[in-house]
């Protein structure tokens, strides 16, 4: 499991007295407790992995995210530390499918469900994310989406 794997990787971080990658190993334990807290009180049970992986790819977003705004502001030492947590963040995170592999699933997904205009979009994007949502950048899987029809 993802989050006994994160909680290994917290006590080797301290043992390394490597302050930097502790401090982000805490801050994913911390989103995931978050996250468990809020499902308590809905009556969702998701698996404990596929929760994890939601919290770790939203991890992942905000950092791409603040990374360009610092780029932009002309702020670097804070996009390199954005950077390094995000590259923590990845080494959780399941392996990404390439732009082939999501090119054909799309194909794959739309024969099936019968999808032909713009108008099926969003059945299409429904079955990708049920079908391959933690190992698919979904902004980049609706681009292609798009621009497939």
């Amino acid at each position: 499991m993802i989050r006994d794997d994160i909680k290994s990787a917290t006590v080797a971080a301290m043992k390394a007295k490597d302050k930097e990658r502790t401090a982000t190993l805490r801050q994913i334990s911390a989103k995931i407790k978050d996250r468990d807290i809020e499902l308590r009180t809905s009556n969702k049970d998701i698996p404990d992995d596929e929760l994890v992986t939601a919290v770790l790819q939203k991890m992942a977003k905000q950092r791409r995210e603040s990374i360009t705004m610092y780029v932009d502001g002309g702020r670097e030492e804070l996009a390199d530390n954005e950077r390094a947590e995000l590259a923590i963040i990845e080494e959780f995170l399941p392996q990404m499918m390439s732009e082939e592999e999501t090119r054909a699933a799309i194909a794959e997904i739309k024969a099936s469900i019968g999808a032909d205009s713009i108008k099926d979009m969003g059945r299409v994007m429904a079955e990708l994310k049920a079908r391959h949502g933690a190992e698919m950048d979904m902004s980049k899987a609706s681009a292609l989406v798009k621009n497939s029809f």
